[in-house]
């Protein structure tokens, strides 16, 4: 860890991400009695598709900047006029300039009822909604509840894990028959992530406040305990700048426990299990692509169990868990592709 936290201390520039932030569309509404913060850029072009976008952990609204350009003008990056979005990207309670929840609630339902109301507010008659990370479990719960406008989803962590696969993974269970290689595959990923890389999930799960307080204090626990997440992927695919500027937003805002905590609020709901989030219970739309470094690349006949209204099924050849981080003109592609049959509705 010393590289990277000398690099933070001596050479790390962040005022040149502070002056990406404050060079776009910046507000902040109260829902709910909390302070949302969210970025919205209205595309030039007429008849751009609204979507709102949502961040996970350990990440903020800075996974999202590479993808407003390209969203909202797309004849720049390689797309066409009729392509476009208005963006909107808020920060998740208790992240980033969003404020700190005082009290238990915000859970990702929540959550997923607080954007609804937030595009109410922002005028959008229709719209869809994108997410990966706890953006996933999000945008799920915002097709569940089916808000008036809400034309369909795109998720790139989706919840596809069937009930026999979900009991295969505890501890001493029986290995599933009769997997393909993608499945077989998959499988492997999910027990790799479960028995070596998911421990600060159930850090803050269980203990939020306990973690709060040594990350808090300590500008290089934040760093190291960010810098390790699914084994090293921000090291990885990202540029020290890249990872720094996420690190130094949580620092600088002092999120530390208050991002800890929705690990908390969502009560062991397993975020890639098809049952734990109800997604039987999906009926719109629902486009989903599949990038090889995500923490398991889910197959195609997972997703067509757990949604059945699935329009859309890719799988990219680059990328990871930050896929709007990692590849944003990828992953503009991909969202213009996704959405294309939803615009004429």
């Amino acid at each position: 860890m010393q590289e990277p936290i000398r690099y933070w201390g001596t050479d790390y520039d962040w005022r040149k991400v502070e002056a990406r932030l404050n060079a776009l569309p910046q507000f902040v509404t109260t829902i709910d009695g909390l302070d949302i913060h969210f970025i919205q850029v209205r595309s030039r072009h007429p008849h751009a598709l609204p979507i709102i976008i949502t961040h996970g952990w350990p990440g903020s609204v800075i996974e999202q900047l590479g993808v407003i350009g390209p969203l909202t003008d797309p004849t720049a990056h390689g797309g066409r006029a009729e392509d476009a979005f208005d963006v909107v990207i808020p920060s998740m309670p208790g992240y980033g300039f969003s404020g700190k929840p005082t009290g238990p609630g915000w859970d990702p339902d929540h959550i997923a009822r607080a954007w609804a109301e937030l595009m109410k507010r922002l005028g959008y008659a229709h719209y869809v909604a994108q997410g990966g990370d706890w953006g996933s479990p999000i945008s799920s719960a915002m097709a569940r509840q089916a808000p008036t406008g809400l034309l369909g989803i795109h998720l790139n962590l989706p919840a596809t894990l069937p009930p026999e696969i979900l009991k295969s993974l505890a501890p001493g269970a029986p290995e599933p028959t009769g997997l393909s290689e993608q499945e077989r595959r998959a499988l492997d990923e999910l027990d790799t992530f479960r028995t070596k890389n998911s421990t600060y999930s159930a850090m803050m799960a269980t203990r939020p406040q306990m973690i709060g307080y040594a990350l808090t204090d300590f500008p290089a626990g934040l760093l190291a305990f960010i810098y390790d997440y699914n084994a090293g992927e921000p090291a990885r695919a990202l540029s020290n700048e890249q990872f720094l500027d996420d690190v130094t937003l949580h620092w600088l805002t002092n999120t530390a426990a208050s991002f800890a905590r929705l690990y908390w609020e969502n009560a062991g709901r397993n975020l890639l299990a098809a049952s734990a989030q109800k997604t039987s219970e999906i009926s719109l739309p629902v486009a989903i692509t599949v990038s090889p470094g995500e923490l398991y690349q889910a197959p195609e006949t997972w997703a067509r169990r757990a949604y059945k209204n699935l329009i859309y099924f890719h799988e990219v050849d680059r990328g990871g868990h930050f896929a709007a981080w990692e590849q944003p003109e990828l992953f503009a592609a991909e969202l213009r592709a996704a959405f294309k049959s939803l615009r004429q509705q």
